[in-house]
């Protein structure tokens, strides 16, 4: 097993962005905002927002922005209404790119989201271009420190995990499939196993690696992307030097 995980290779460049306070708590007020809108403001019985919330908290989020997030998706407060849009495309070298987006304004989103990917050697793609090299998949990741790999193997593979790893890192990371995400979470809970991280994501069926010029532009357009307000998530199949982790 290599020393870095599958979900931190094909992941956005994420250590940067969530540095970056303001930026994730937009994120996840944007996530939160539409999940209420879309399935109810009760977070027992919405999925989708609970998963949220817990995020919000993780990150110390105030309880009185979850709530506004919430009241704005069911209507209760005025806001903004935005839009999901996933955009497609290329990177340096060949590289699929995925960019989750949530908007008030697709006509100032797109063309921005279109030049990032131009001006840093990529190129923009049509609606279904490379979905296909995707899967999604559940994540959730647990400290090392809260959990024997045996229990916790139990615990994740009773509830419907697909696999668990156990890499050079100091976390065990969990994956399943988007039908059994919630379950394996709520397993998590029931046992009180703390999960650092758990989110619904797209996983690449095949890497691609870079040489060293062209990894350092990728990197480059994938900040870019991460820094735009509207980008949530940024999935691609690049396979990340192992010496470029830590920046990464």
């Amino acid at each position: 097993m290599s020393g870095h995980s599958k979900w931190s290779t094909i992941k956005h460049k994420k250590g940067a962005a969530d540095a970056k306070r303001g930026k994730i708590f937009t994120r996840i007020i944007k996530e939160m905002t539409v999940a209420a809108r879309m399935g109810g403001g009760d977070i027992e019985g919405n999925p989708r927002l609970r998963s949220a919330v817990a995020e919000a908290k993780a990150s110390n989020m105030p309880k009185d922005n979850i709530d506004r997030a919430i009241k704005r998706g069911t209507g209760e407060l005025d806001g903004a209404t935005y839009e999901e849009l996933t955009y497609e495309g290329y990177g340096p070298g060949g590289v699929a790119i995925m960019v989750e987006t949530m908007t008030d304004n697709t006509n100032r989103t797109s063309p921005e989201i279109r030049h990032i990917f131009e001006k840093y050697g990529g190129s923009f793609g049509t609606p279904g271009s490379v979905r296909f090299q995707f899967e999604r998949k559940g994540y959730l990741a647990v400290e090392k420190s809260k959990a024997s790999e045996n229990n916790l193997m139990e615990i994740a593979l009773e509830a419907g995990a697909d696999d668990l790893q156990s890499g050079d890192s100091e976390i065990f990371e969990i994956y399943t499939g988007p039908d059994t995400f919630e379950q394996v979470r709520q397993a998590l809970e029931k046992n009180n196993v703390p999960v650092v991280e758990a989110k619904l994501g797209q996983v690449a069926a095949n890497l691609v690696k870079l040489d060293e010029q062209k990894s350092k532009a990728m990197l480059r357009m994938m900040e870019a992307l991460d820094d735009h307000d509207d980008v949530q998530n940024v999935w691609t199949n690049f396979d990340i030097p192992e010496e470029m982790m830590e920046t990464a």
